[in-house]
Order: C-alpha cells, then sequence, then structure tokens
C-alpha cells in the first residue's frame, strides 16, 4: 500500500449547487487537497471557525446569506480574540461577470474572484496562485524604524503610540512593512493586497495609502511615499523636521 500524502492545503468549498459541490470537491481531492464542503453560509463559517482551513472557495449566492456577508464577517473579525483567522484566504466564485461585481468582491477582500462557468482545473492553478502569494509574506512582527507591526495580533504601533487601522489598511502596511525601503509598484500592492490582476483605473490603492500616510503620522504624513508613477515605499526611518 501506497504510504498517504499530507493534503497540500485545507480548502472550505462553499457551494449551494451540490453536483458543482461534489465536483469541486472530488477534484480537490484528486489534486492531493483536503476538501470540506460546505452548502450553506453557515456551514462554511462553522468550518472556517473550527477547521482552520488554508483557503475559502466561495460562492455568493448561497441560500442562507449573501457570500460577501461571509467574506466580511471574516474580514472583519478581531485576528486575536475572533472566531475567524481575518487573513484567511478567499476565492470568490459567481455567475456575475460585470467589471462592478468583481471590483465589489475584491474590495471586500477577495484574494481572487472566478467567474462561472469555469475550467476546474483553472480553479486548482488560481488556489496554487493565491497560497504562492501568502507564502511569499514574511510571518511575525516586523518593524521599520519607528512602526512595529504585530502580525499576530494585528496591532499596530508608532513609537508609544497605538494606531488603529481598517482592515486593508492594515494588509497595505504589513506588505509595505515587509521591505521598507524597496519600492513596490502598484499592481504588486494591488495584486497581493486587493487580489486585483491588472490596475485599470481604479484609485483604492491611491485612497487607502493617503488615509494610511495620515493615521501613521497626522502631523507630516512622513512614513508613506507616493513614488509618482511607480508606487508606494515605506521610509525605514523618520526624516528630520
Amino acid at each position: 500500500m501506497l504510504p498517504r500524502q499530507d493534503p497540500l492545503a485545507t480548502v472550505v468549498v462553499c457551494e449551494d449547487d451540490l453536483p458543482t459541490l461534489e465536483l469541486l470537491c472530488d477534484h480537490l481531492e484528486a489534486e492531493q487537497y483536503r476538501a470540506l464542503p460546505a452548502p450553506t453560509a453557515s456551514d462554511a463559517l462553522r468550518l472556517c471557525s473550527y477547521n482552520a482551513p488554508d483557503l475559502l472557495l466561495l460562492d455568493l449566492n448561497l441560500p442562507d446569506a449573501h457570500g460577501l456577508d461571509v467574506l466580511r464577517e471574516i474580514r472583519e473579525t478581531d485576528g486575536a480574540t475572533g472566531r475567524f483567522d481575518p487573513e484567511l484566504a478567499v476565492l470568490v466564485l459567481s455567475g456575475r461577470s460585470a467589471d462592478v461585481d468583481r471590483v465589489r468582491g475584491l474590495a471586500c477582500g477577495a484574494d481572487d474572484y472566478v467567474v462561472k462557468p469555469f475550467y476546474v482545473p483553472e480553479i486548482t492553478a488560481r488556489i496554487q496562485a493565491v497560497m504562492r502569494r501568502r507564502a511569499g509574506r514574511r510571518g511575525g512582527p516586523l518593524r521599520a524604524g519607528e512602526i512595529f507591526v504585530d502580525t499576530a495580533r494585528r496591532e499596530v504601533r508608532v513609537g508609544d503610540r497605538v494606531v488603529e487601522l481598517a482592515n486593508k489598511e492594515f494588509s497595505l502596511l504589513r506588505a509595505l512593512a515587509t521591505d521598507p525601503t524597496r519600492v513596490f509598484t502598484k499592481d504588486e500592492l494591488l495584486r497581493d493586497v486587493w487580489g486585483f490582476r491588472s490596475m485599470g483605473r481604479t484609485r483604492t490603492l491611491d485612497s487607502h495609502a493617503s488615509r494610511l500616510r495620515r493615521k501613521l503620522d497626522p502631523d507630516a504624513g512622513r512614513y508613506v511615499v507616493n513614488c509618482w508613477g511607480v508606487g508606494y515605499r515605506l521610509i525605514d526611518a523618520p526624516e528630520p523636521r
């Protein structure tokens, strides 16, 4: 008998159409993933709470709640004491293909957005891409000059001052703090923080960077630097006034 291999990752599959749910789970199991079927939103939240999955595959049209409400509940939870991991990777499945629907899903915190009907092997490829991006991020506390980012507790301090950040502001700061002296391109940040595959005309990054800059330094806005035409970097030490 061949030895049993450990699963590559645990995936909660939330899909209310039972044939599609069975197809996705069978395919993922064949590709050495552990697939946990969830035909309702409540099932998905329960599995995410008690099974510590690596990724949630989330349909939007569910019988007991909208998929975006599930996504918001996960993203808005307290990372230290809440029921869910607010950084859980989430790949949305939807029959809505309009740009406004895709942008709404990504803005709510999805790592990727796949339109139905889909090619099943593409789902595996998308999962692998999301997991690679997640694996490339540094874990543990991050420090950049006066800025301290506790990734486990989702706490940010500038010197002795605690800074309250929204979820995406925190994710943007964490991405910049992984390499404080490097300029991150807009495409990189939109891909890794918001899951966008192309920059388009969105002002999401610029507006979040502006708010983050003001919160980190309300007086001078020193820390988040806009490198015009390229992207953003994080100053790793305070500049003299």
